[in-house]
């Protein structure tokens, strides 16, 4: 019996210890598992040439992280860890890996361009100079305007052989389908890849070529600098490392490239690389890209669903014939009430910067869910504030760039009006009129400082100005808006007026407005409640390193332009315009837009709140009337606005105490002190003007039809004169 015993004891143990080395080979990193055999690897390869897509030939790459669908097309690459092999079987054993991952070309990007690659996941075999240093072979990543600087256009190899490669680590498993590439962004260079190899490992050691039957399968490539190329791969392929091995390229040129990789995640559980910090939501918005229909269909959606604070309009229509729709949100839509200021968003002045008409709709869905539900803060304002939000200004260019897609409408694509305008910089340039007078000591009293006329020559129907543009204007000088911001792509900053130079032979020049510590404050404020934009650790979307700006900057500072919507909101209207840069890529894949409306929510509410900071009031005579444009001054800032059709208005001013004077025609001048607290809420400051003597004396004598006192003794004299 005591050998019985023993026997049984032992295969006790054996069992523990074989559960035991079955759970520690689970337990490590998945990439190291989930190996198939090189000749597993061909034979699931073996379906031809890799199609090729370009931009504006095909339909954009479709999201497809929330798509699952069966089978087990993926295939992975061989690698020399024969226990990795060993326990292959495990793995599959206890979890359907295929099952959870979307189909051949349904994957979304990695990230090289949205910045969640990091540069010490980009590797390559050589490089020029650390400018071109594969950190830089991000697609499209632009250059700066000289060469050979620290923020060049893309990667390029030290040497133009076949043994060049550019590598991506991704840190996890991931079911590569596709690589998009472009050449190098320079004004004064053109090199490119013109065709290339794929090639994919698990370790970094070992690699495997992706095949055409027997042979290397060689993918077509770029034909010119700046149009992306997508190749899809003939089956998807389950990898952790993946390089692109260049094999010709522009003989004028190159090996240059910048590029985005396409897979989805392999699900790890066990993962040392898992993302860390990773952005979730737990908004039910509806997250994805709208057409201009689906658009529509939304913003009705929205009304139906909070049909009391809501308003559809449009203000006008595109050069193709599409309207411009606008969304008001309010506690009183269609009204403008007494002492109740006007805020607007806007977005899409460039078509192709979809992200920032994709936070319009998102932020429209939340405000009425919000308010629904009883948000404190939404409901205050919300019932404090009309809000106007114009989320697709050029819906002509969208509609170009979102036929191309996310991932391959470049960098400039739609970004113009249909008859080829940029519709953000074709506001008439009413900064040089303003400084020429400036020079000739015209202002204040030949030429104002505020309200600049527009010309006659702008107005005009032969002037080149988009149909777009002239909406805008007209929209602008119709309601009293106070604050304005209009969201943009490409970069991380906020900023704000001026955007032209006063001198014109300089690209760059500080160059500030009167109220140019509003301005700043008001760029902070956006600024840093983004999740991103002031963090001085993040890298710098193309050339230039705005985090240590605060991620604000002056428009003149950063590149000159003229006829800027910021620079004619401030200077034709009341409204103070500012420009927010919300991410670096311009068209996100929709998979992204969950992060990114994290990273701009509290930015897009703190912003508007913004609208209640300074003096506010009503100016009225002597009978309680409203005074229609009178001018408002503040001592010190030569710069002033003028009241609504009711007589209110609204002054964005930083806390302090400032000496407020009012003039109207036909009333006398009225000054008192105003002091702006540190909380939000506006400060009240009214007044009440009386009537000017010679106002008076005007109105008395066309009442009785009498003529002036100095006229009645010319004529007396005539007569003495005559007889």
């Amino acid at each position: 019996m005591m050998w019985l015993r023993t026997l049984l004891l032992l295969g006790l143990v054996g069992r523990l210890l074989d559960e035991c080395s079955g759970y520690s080979s689970e337990d490590e990193d998945y990439y190291m598992q989930e190996l198939l055999s090189r000749e597993h690897f061909q034979r699931v390869s073996e379906n031809g040439a890799a199609p090729t897509r370009a931009a504006g030939k095909e339909t954009k790459t479709r999201s497809a992280a929330s798509k699952p669908a069966g089978g087990s097309d993926s295939a992975s690459v061989k690698n020399g860890s024969k226990k990795s092999e060993k326990n292959k079987k495990a793995v599959k054993g206890g979890s359907d890996v295929d099952g959870l991952i979307s189909e051949r070309g349904d994957c979304p990007p990695l990230g090289l361009e949205t910045l969640k690659i990091d540069d010490f996941q980009l590797h390559a075999s050589s490089m020029r100079h650390y400018g071109l240093g594969p950190h830089r072979g991000r697609l499209n990543i632009q250059g700066g305007l000289y060469e050979d600087d620290l923020y060049d256009g893309g990667w390029c190899a030290g040497r133009n052989d076949p043994l060049q490669w550019f590598e991506v680590d991704a840190r996890r498993l991931m079911k590569f389908t596709g690589v998009v590439t472009q050449g190098r962004s320079s004004l004064w260079s053109s090199d490119w890849v013109s065709s290339y190899k794929v090639l994919l490992s698990n370790d970094s050691h070992s690699w495997v070529t992706l095949k055409n039957g027997s042979r290397d399968l060689i993918f077509s490539a770029n034909r010119e600098k700046e149009i992306p190329i997508l190749n899809v791969f003939p089956k998807p392929v389950v990898a952790r490392y993946i390089r692109i091995n260049p094999r010709s390229w522009y003989a004028s040129g190159g090996i240059c490239m910048r590029t985005e990789i396409l897979g989805c995640p392999m699900p790890d559980p066990n993962n040392y690389y898992r993302r860390r910090n990773e952005v979730t939501t737990t908004d039910n918005l509806d997250f994805r890209h709208h057409s201009y229909k689906e658009m529509r269909q939304l913003m009705k959606v929205v009304n139906e669903m909070c049909p009391n604070i809501t308003r559809i309009y449009n203000i006008g229509k595109s050069y193709n014939g599409q309207k411009l729709y606008a969304i008001e949100i309010s506690d009183n839509p269609g009204e403008h009430e007494l002492g109740e200021p006007e805020f607007r968003y806007t977005a899409g002045s460039h078509g192709n910067e979809v992200l920032g008409r994709e936070l319009l709709l998102l932020l429209m869905q939340f405000m009425c869910q919000e308010y629904l539900s009883g948000n404190k803060r939404i409901r205050r304002l919300v019932d404090e504030t009309r809000i106007h939000l114009l989320p697709s200004v050029n819906p002509d260019g969208y509609e170009k760039a979102s036929a191309a897609g996310s991932e391959l409408s470049g960098w400039s694509l739609g970004r113009w009006s249909r008859d080829g305008l940029d519709i953000h910089h074709n506001f008439p340039d009413l900064n040089s009129l303003l400084w020429e007078a400036e020079a000739r000591k015209w202002v204040p009293r030949k030429f104002h400082n505020h309200h600049v006329p527009i010309p006659d020559w702008y107005r005009s129907t032969n002037a080149t100005v988009a149909v777009e543009t002239r909406a805008l204007v007209s929209w602008m000088e119709k309601i009293p808006f106070v604050l304005g911001g209009n969201l943009q792509g490409g970069e991380l900053v906020v900023t704000f007026p001026f955007d032209r130079t006063r001198s014109v032979t300089v690209l760059r020049e500080a160059t500030p407005t009167a109220d140019d510590h509003v301005f700043r404050w008001l760029a902070f404020s956006y600024a840093s409640t983004h999740r991103l934009m002031t963090d001085a650790s993040r890298r710098v979307c193309h050339t230039d390193d705005l985090a240590k700006e605060d991620g604000t900057i002056n428009g003149a500072t950063w590149h000159t332009a003229a006829g800027s919507m910021n620079d004619f909101s401030y200077l034709h209207t009341n409204c103070f315009e500012l420009s927010m840069y919300v991410g670096c890529d311009k068209f996100p894949h929709e998979t992204e837009l969950p992060e990114e409306w994290e990273n701009n929510r509290e930015s897009l509410l703190v912003f508007m709140e913004q609208v209640h900071r300074g003096i506010k009031g009503v100016i009225r005579d002597v009978q309680g009337k409203g005074i229609a444009n009178a001018i408002i001054s503040v001592e010190g800032i030569n710069h002033d606005i003028r009241t609504a059709s009711d007589g209110d208005y609204w002054r964005l001013l930083n806390p302090g105490e400032y000496r407020v004077t009012v003039r109207a025609e036909g009333f006398s001048v009225s000054s008192k002190v105003c002091a702006v607290g540190y909380d939000i809420g506006a400060s009240r400051c009214d007044f009440v003007l009386g009537r000017s003597n010679l106002s008076r004396i005007k109105e008395i004598m066309q009442k009785f039809n009498k003529q002036p006192i100095s006229m009645r003794q010319r004529l007396r004299q005539r007569r003495l004169l005559d007889t």
